[in-house]
C-alpha cells in the first residue's frame, strides 16, 4: 500500500511548490509530484522574473500583492537572496489610443488601491534616461511592482518547504487518479499514493489531469519566447512594457534584472498554441528590432541566450482556482496565462485556506475571479 498524506500536489512548479510550502508550514503532511527531475523546471524556470500586482481584474490584483509582500521581505524573514527587486513596471504610450486605454484602465486599478499614476513624458524620460522621445506621450508607472529570479525563488521555497516536513517525489508521471472511500489514490509510474485532498498544479498538463478525475478545463498552453543579455551596470529601473502592436507581435515588455543583464520577451501575434519548446529563427531579430526601436541605446549590447516556454491560458486569461461542487476536495490551480510567478507566492497560501476551509470573506470574493464553473466571458487589459 502506498502512503497516505493529507494533500497532494501535481506539479512542482510556480504555483507547486509554494502551495507545498504554506501547506507544510501549516504542519499538514504534504506530499508533491513531478514528472521532472528537480523542482521548477517547467515553465517556472522560462519565466522571465516580473512580479506585478497592476492587473484590472480584482482576484490578480489581490493574489499579486500577496506574492509582492512575500518576495519583498523573503530576505529578511529566512535569508535567502531571491534577487528581489522593488524596480516597478511602466506601460509607455506613443499613440492617443494606447494612452486613452491605459488611463482607462488606470481608473479601475486606482479603485482597487494599487499605488499606480500617469506620468508626463517628461517625468517617464527621467525615469528611465534613454528611452525613445519620439511620439511619446507619457506612461503608467507603479513603484511597487518588482521581479525576481524564478530559479532562486522556486529554490528557496523548496528547501524551505523540506524544512516543514514536505515530501517532494521527481521523476514520477501520474498514470491514474481515483476517487473513493473519501480518499484519492493518484498511480504514478513508480508508485501509489493516497490523500484527503488533490490539488491540480500541473500547468500544461491542467486539462491531462483532469480529465483523470472527469472534469474538464479550457486551459490551452502556447507558446512565448525571450532573451537574455549580457550584463551591464544598471541603466534603467523599471519594467517597460509595449502594448502597441509591431510585426508579428503585440506586447513587448524588457528589464535590467537584478544582477545587470537585460531580459526581453514577447507576446506572438497570432499565438502559437502548443508545447514547443525549440527556439525559433524569426524571435531574435524581431525582438531586438522593438528593443531599438524604443530604447536605441542598447544597440551594442550582446544577446546571451534565447528560450522558449508556455502560457498555459484560458479563455478570458484569469487563473483556473477552487473547487467543484461535485468534489470539494479536488482543487484546481491551474491556467496561469504565463503569470505563475507572480501569482504563485499568493496563491500558495490561498490553496492552503482551502484544505482548511478558513476563508475569508475577501478570499470569496478573490474567488470568484477564478471560479473554475464561470463564464470565461471578456479578457483581462493589458496580458
Amino acid at each position: 500500500m502506498g502512503k497516505n498524506y493529507d494533500v497532494i500536489v501535481i506539479g512542482a512548479g510556480s504555483i507547486g511548490i509554494p502551495a507545498t510550502l504554506s501547506l507544510s508550514k501549516d504542519k499538514k503532511s504534504a506530499l508533491c509530484i513531478d514528472s521532472l527531475h528537480s523542482p521548477g523546471q517547467g515553465n517556472n524556470k522560462k519565466a522571465i522574473g516580473g512580479v506585478r500586482a497592476t492587473h484590472s481584474v480584482y482576484g490578480k490584483i489581490k493574489v499579486c500583492q500577496k506574492s509582492i509582500e512575500i518576495f519583498s521581505t523573503w530576505a529578511e524573514k529566512y535569508g535567502d537572496d531571491i534577487g528581489w527587486l522593488s524596480n516597478g513596471y511602466s506601460f509607455p504610450a506613443y499613440n492617443k489610443t494606447i494612452e486613452y486605454d491605459l488611463k482607462e484602465v488606470l481608473k479601475t486599478q486606482k479603485s482597487f488601491g494599487l499605488n499606480i499614476d500617469w506620468i508626463n513624458a517628461e517625468e517617464y524620460q527621467e525615469l528611465i534616461p534613454g528611452i525613445e522621445t519620439k511620439g511619446l506621450l507619457g506612461a503608467t508607472y507603479s513603484p511597487e511592482d518588482g521581479s525576481c529570479s524564478p530559479l532562486l525563488a522556486s529554490n528557496a521555497m523548496y528547501f524551505k518547504s523540506l524544512e516543514y516536513g514536505a515530501e517532494y517525489k521527481f521523476n514520477e508521471i501520474v498514470l491514474d487518479i481515483n476517487y473513493q472511500n473519501s480518499l484519492f489514490l493518484v498511480k504514478t509510474n513508480k508508485s501509489l499514493y493516497f490523500s484527503k485532498y488533490l490539488i491540480n498544479a500541473s500547468g500544461n498538463s491542467a486539462k491531462e489531469i483532469s480529465n483523470k478525475l472527469g472534469f474538464d478545463v479550457p486551459v490551452h498552453p502556447d507558446s512565448h519566447e525571450a532573451a537574455i543579455t549580457e550584463p551591464i551596470k544598471r541603466l534603467f529601473g523599471p519594467m517597460i512594457v509595449d502594448i502597441s502592436e509591431y510585426k508579428g507581435s503585440s506586447n513587448f515588455y524588457f528589464y535590467q534584472y537584478h544582477d545587470g543583464p537585460v531580459i526581453m520577451c514577447y507576446t506572438p501575434s497570432p499565438l502559437i498554441y502548443g508545447t514547443e519548446s525549440n527556439a525559433t529563427s524569426e524571435f531574435l531579430h524581431l525582438c531586438v528590432e522593438r528593443l531599438l526601436k524604443i530604447y536605441p541605446r542598447l544597440v551594442n549590447i550582446k544577446i546571451r541566450r534565447q528560450w522558449r516556454g508556455q502560457y498555459p491560458m484560458t479563455p478570458d486569461a484569469s487563473p483556473i482556482i477552487g473547487y467543484y461542487p461535485e468534489n470539494r476536495r479536488f482543487i484546481q490551480a491551474v491556467g496561469m496565462c504565463g503569470q505563475g510567478l507572480m501569482l504563485g507566492a499568493g496563491v500558495g497560501e490561498l490553496l492552503n485556506r482551502i484544505v482548511n476551509d478558513s476563508l475569508t470573506d475577501d478570499d470569496l470574493e478573490v474567488l470568484k475571479s477564478f471560479d473554475p464553473k464561470r463564464a470565461f466571458s471578456g479578457i483581462e487589459a493589458f496580458l
